[in-house]
């Protein structure tokens, strides 16, 4: 595994442990010499991610749609700028490009990208490891919510054995280097 795709907010009004915790990540990620490409926001967790990767020299591979360029939140310190016409297509070229996912605290957007990626995994569209990285319990909620979909039986219990819950940065790296993938059929 060579690049890592973080997915997270990309708010500046969230807890400062969150911010931190993210820009350790980056610095991690880098240190250990793996690439990150992100949505190339410069604010919230991807900010902080992408500000940890740069501090270390690292290489940081943004995405965005064009439109964002009007709005002045990109980062413009990513090795490389890569601008697609629609967010589906960033999104395309964000997984695409992955080795492997760590999904970060987040919003609307990080679950959209999460549900996306598991999706895709169970789906057999992929085989990647996918970490979500449960900073204080952020996603403790979610992940209670996955367990009662499959106690009323809207999803199968494999499904939980899709992705893997890190409480750690060292979790992390711990989950990417022992991965063994697990594939299912739905069908």
């Amino acid at each position: 595994m060579k690049t890592i795709c973080v997915f997270g907010s990309s708010s500046e009004k969230i807890d400062r442990v969150y911010l931190d915790n993210a820009e350790q990540l980056g610095s991690a990620l880098a240190q250990k010499g793996y690439d990150v490409v992100f949505g190339a926001g410069k604010y919230g967790v991807m900010g902080a991610v992408a500000r940890g990767v740069k501090r270390e020299g690292g290489k940081l591979i943004g995405i965005s749609p064009d439109f964002f360029t009007e709005l002045n939140v990109l980062d413009d310190g990513c090795t490389e700028l890569i601008l697609t016409p629609t967010m589906r297509k960033r999104k395309a070229l964000m997984e695409d490009k992955a080795d492997a996912f760590v999904v970060c605290p987040g919003g609307i957007g990080t679950f959209e990208e999460f549900f996306e990626v598991i999706t895709l995994k169970q789906l057999q569209r992929h085989d990647k490891p996918i970490i979500i990285l449960n900073d204080c319990g952020y996603y403790d909620p979610m992940l209670a919510m996955m367990r009662a979909s499959v106690d009323e039986r809207f999803m199968v219990r494999d499904i939980n054995r899709l992705y893997t819950v890190a409480a750690s940065i060292d979790e992390v790296f711990e989950q990417l280097e022992n991965y063994i993938p697990f594939t299912y059929s739905k069908y």
